[in-house]
């Protein structure tokens, strides 16, 4: 498939570039034929590896994919939710039953449950769709031509055209893209694709930009349009922050990467859905409940903890009020993010319990009602602008920390890719809302 030449710079082309002239001086000296007609796959390949319509293309797929996520998770997502609680319904039941004490049931099932149950809910219909979409694309033989076409732009950035791979894996679940850069035989290069991985949404943080695109955009497709730019800037992330790795404390000369396209080959659409099931959903599932439930509990801990009169949720809040002004949001946003740590899919529950002033994790009913409170409290366009930019470049889940302490085998990587990331992040918020300020 593909042979990574770890050789400095020019050399390890220039041996690729002679081995290729190579075989190429034997075939023409042994093989005799006529010039063809290009068949199905060569005129595919002039489309999708052009200079100036492959990239066109690819963001067509993306959006058309994100679209189908988009349109085909609603209605799942509303039917898993509601029996997700009628479950919750049934629990409460038992604890009652069984004479609980308030708190104990609070803690369990509107703490530790609910906070599952949203995962669950938020999660899975929208990874059911987008894994099998991702892995069709896979089989067909599509991506490896993604990373033809991205390589010029790694390899510029110091970084290798492997990395455009694991960062469709990104797409899905950071965590499985940290995993999925052992592809990349470099060690240099391996580091900054972990550490850039973050920049990519994973499928906890669409949730978030699917729904201020639709609050805040009129269309369907436009806001699958405003969803993409969002994925294009951080892709654009990636790149800027590998080219300052690749330049200060990951110094280095970029390895070869030489690629042989594969055949196209009609997907197998039976292996690709069950493999995209176990393998990839259910996994991320799996790992998202087990961070997900520690952090509902401590969410309802804060909500139903008083000092003066006041719980400990909105306390924090208010003390990190003036900090999300200067970074174009607000305290209660701030702190969604941070309890949002152990799994992004909270973090829009945390904050409407946070508005609405609740003792547990709830959210609206319906895009409508969301709407309405956020400008209620004063949410405008730059508000809903900062807020995924912020989501886009801030810090990975607590599952994609531990993955990168896990494959690099140092708790410090762990600790620079939620540093790095937070620092861009926060910096980047803080310019926009002075370059809004000075405009308006």
């Amino acid at each position: 498939m593909s042979a990574g030449l770890h050789l400095p710079g020019s050399y390890g082309d220039a041996i690729a570039s002679a081995v290729y002239r190579r075989a190429e001086g034997i075939a023409a000296r042994v093989v005799r034929r006529g010039r063809p007609e290009p068949g199905w796959s060569d005129r595919l390949d002039d489309l999708v590896t052009s200079r100036w319509l492959g990239y066109p293309v690819m963001a067509a797929l993306l959006c058309g994919a994100l679209w189908l996520t988009i349109t085909g998770s609603n209605y799942p997502s509303q039917g898993l939710t509601r029996g997700l609680f009628w479950l919750e319904g049934v629990l409460e039941s038992m604890m009652l039953s069984l004479d609980a004490p308030w708190w104990l049931t609070g803690l369990l099932v509107h703490g530790t449950y609910r906070g599952v149950a949203w995962v669950v809910g938020v999660m899975l219909p929208p990874m059911a769709i987008f894994f099998p979409l991702f892995s069709l694309l896979e089989d067909f033989g599509y991506l490896p031509r993604v990373a033809f076409n991205l390589d010029r732009f790694f390899k510029g950035a110091g970084g290798h055209g492997k990395q455009a791979l694991t960062m469709c894996m990104g797409l899905g679940c950071n965590a499985a893209g940290v995993t999925a850069c052992r592809i990349i035989e470099s060690p240099r290069e391996r580091l900054i694709a972990m550490l850039t991985n973050v920049f990519v949404p994973c499928n906890g943080r669409f949730p978030l930009f699917f729904a201020l695109a639709s609050i805040f955009v009129s269309t369907s497709w436009l806001g699958s349009a405003v969803v993409v730019a969002v994925i294009m800037a951080g892709v654009g992330a990636t790149l800027l922050v590998s080219l300052v790795l690749s330049r200060t404390i990951l110094r280095g000369l970029p390895s070869s990467f030489v690629l042989e396209l594969p055949p196209y080959r009609p997907p197998h659409v039976g292996k690709v859905l069950v493999r995209s099931l176990f393998d990839r959903t259910l996994v991320v599932l799996t790992r998202a409940v087990w961070v997900a439930a520690p952090a509902g509990a401590v969410t309802w801990v804060l909500a139903n903890t008083y000092v003066s009169r006041v719980s400990l949720l909105a306390q924090t809040a208010l003390a990190l009020d003036a900090l999300g002004r200067a970074l174009g949001m607000d305290g209660h946003i701030l702190l969604a993010f941070v309890l949002g740590l152990p799994a992004n899919e909270i973090v829009v529950p945390v904050l409407v319990m946070g508005y609405m002033g609740s003792a547990a994790l709830l959210e609206l009913d319906g895009l409508r009602a969301l709407g309405q409170l956020l400008v209620s409290r004063g949410w405008t366009l730059h508000t809903a602008v900062s807020v995924m930019l912020f989501s886009l470049l801030h810090y990975p889940c607590g599952t994609t920390l531990l993955t990168i302490a896990r494959e690099t085998r140092s708790l410090r990587w762990a600790v620079l890719g939620a540093v790095l990331p937070l620092g861009l992040a926060g910096s980047t918020c803080f310019v926009l809302n002075l370059l809004v300020k000075l405009v308006a």
